[in-house]
């Protein structure tokens, strides 16, 4: 599906208005300089636009835009950062006005197109509930085995705006693709794009599963779709794919058309007649969704005429990334492990089954996900849990309802001194979480931060609740593992 060239001289002389001014707002702030426009920035947070106007661009609260019921007709063209949902007010009037409005990703698509930065370049989309950023490095690393001149941006944290604007400039990019700005990115059409999986997230802000669905379809209106064959959800979409060239990926043997597994040697029978790619064993993280996520981004690296040699030199070379089940230390044998990224009840279900033995810390926003069927699937292998909070209470009901024998803690309660409610307790929370946990371990357990759920209710980010479960952790001492088991 060859791209079509993109005129934006449109944009010379144009107001445009970028909605939200945090990373992916600022990225797209010399793009549309560079392009002749006259770009102004609207946050609620006045300290957030003053890096926008450092960056040459007017800026407006919203609250002081929302109040002229005029000033949203003067803008040509709005571009919006991911989080802002169509109904959102700045949004809303833009629809009412008949403004076009493009998310930064369809802008960073547009510009591409328009070679504003140099020649095009090939994007190789992730996209999925969960898996995306493993996903996504590996791509990277198997590109970058390949001297292929590369980078991974969008939702991995380097916008794709300031990707294209790289010297040298990059003739793939690797690019990780949340739901959301999917939603806002109509005319991508990458070279190859893959849907991992699907499981129930971010229902909130699509008003439901048809709607989440719909987004991470997009992804595959390129030139080649994959799909993960094991997921149900996701292998339905292979059928309705526009991408002139569907395949699929699973963990047992390929059919023709398809990545898989054989003889615990990941193999290529779609790009190449049973190719042979890495041993399972070699790949990191280790397991079922490791593996997983290997063979997707063999299947977009392969998909543009990748070596299978440099599959494997990537694969091998790739180390995941902090918060993804990432082990923190082991103590009186005791195994204690971050995967604070496990932001959904698909995700913590993966790192659950990973082990025998879970003393499970979950909680945070649900965001409308649903946690029994999860809970009905775990139930077996919990040895206690600590849950936290705003959607604690929802979790600790179905462990009663589903797991009645495992013993659960909810914080923070009236018992422990110090710990209120809020994001400026967080850490004293967590402290708190990561001593029951420890307690109610034993030699040979894994005490599992798995949240299922969004931070944002206590924390900064996953990130910084990983890092205050890790702190946390190393604080323990010997004596502190399994003084109150039950």
């Amino acid at each position: 599906m060859a791209q079509s060239s993109t005129d934006l001289t449109w944009l010379r002389g144009s107001s445009v208005l970028v909605t939200g001014a945090r990373v992916s707002g600022l990225a797209v702030v010399q793009p549309l300089l560079d392009l002749g426009a006259v770009v102004t920035v609207t946050d609620s947070d006045r300290t957030a636009l003053d890096e926008a106007a450092n960056r040459g661009a007017a800026v407006v609260l919203q609250d002081e835009l929302l109040s002229d019921a005029s000033a949203i007709a003067e803008f040509s063209l709005v571009v919006t950062s991911p989080g802002f949902r169509p109904d959102s007010p700045v949004l809303a009037a833009a629809a009412e006005q008949g403004i076009p409005v493009w998310g930064d990703v369809e802008l960073s698509w547009q510009v591409d197109l328009a070679e504003l930065y140099g020649p095009r370049t090939r994007w190789l989309v992730v996209t999925g509930t969960n898996g995306k950023t493993t996903t996504t490095s590996m791509v990277a690393s198997i590109l970058e085995a390949a001297g292929i001149e590369s980078v991974a941006c969008g939702n991995i944290g380097l916008p794709i705006a300031d990707a294209l604007r790289r010297t040298p400039h990059p003739s793939v990019l690797a690019v990780e693709l949340s739901s959301f700005q999917l939603f806002w990115a109509p005319s991508v059409r990458p070279a190859a794009g893959v849907v991992l999986n699907i499981a129930e997230d971010h229902l909130d802000w699509h008003g439901g599963m048809d709607g989440y669905v719909s987004a991470k379809a997009r992804a595959l209106t390129g030139d080649v779709a994959v799909v993960g064959l094991d997921d149900a959800r996701a292998s339905s979409l292979s059928a309705e794919a526009p991408a002139p060239t569907v395949v699929g990926f699973r963990l047992g043997e390929p059919a023709s058309g398809e990545l898989g597994v054989r003889g615990g040697v990941l193999v290529d029978n779609a790009f190449g007649v049973d190719v042979d790619l890495i041993a399972a064993d070699d790949v990191e993280p280790s397991g079922p969704s490791g593996v997983l996520d290997a063979l997707a981004a063999s299947a977009l690296v392969r998909s543009i005429g990748v070596q299978a040699d440099a599959v494997q030199a990537g694969l091998q070379s790739y180390r995941v990334g902090p918060h993804r089940a990432a082990v923190v230390r082991e103590l009186a044998g005791v195994t204690f492990v971050d995967d604070s990224k496990a932001t959904n009840p698909h995700a913590a279900r993966s790192s659950i089954l990973a082990h025998e033995r879970v003393v499970w810390i979950a909680g945070g926003l649900l965001k409308g996900a649903v946690i029994d069927d999860l809970v009905v699937e775990i139930a077996d292998r919990l040895v206690a849990a600590v849950v936290l909070g705003r959607d604690g209470m929802q979790i600790a009901e179905a462990l009663a309802r589903h797991a009645p024998d495992v013993p659960v803690v909810r914080l923070p309660s009236g018992d422990d001194a110090g710990v209120t409610h809020g994001a400026e307790d967080a850490d004293a929370v967590m402290r708190a979480v990561v001593d029951h946990a420890a307690r109610r371990a034993a030699p040979g357990d894994t005490v599992l931060l798995a949240p299922a759920a969004a931070s944002l209710d206590m924390f900064v980010d996953y990130g910084h609740r990983g890092r205050s479960f890790a702190e946390s952790v190393l604080r323990l001492e010997a004596a502190d593992i399994g003084s109150t088991r039950s």
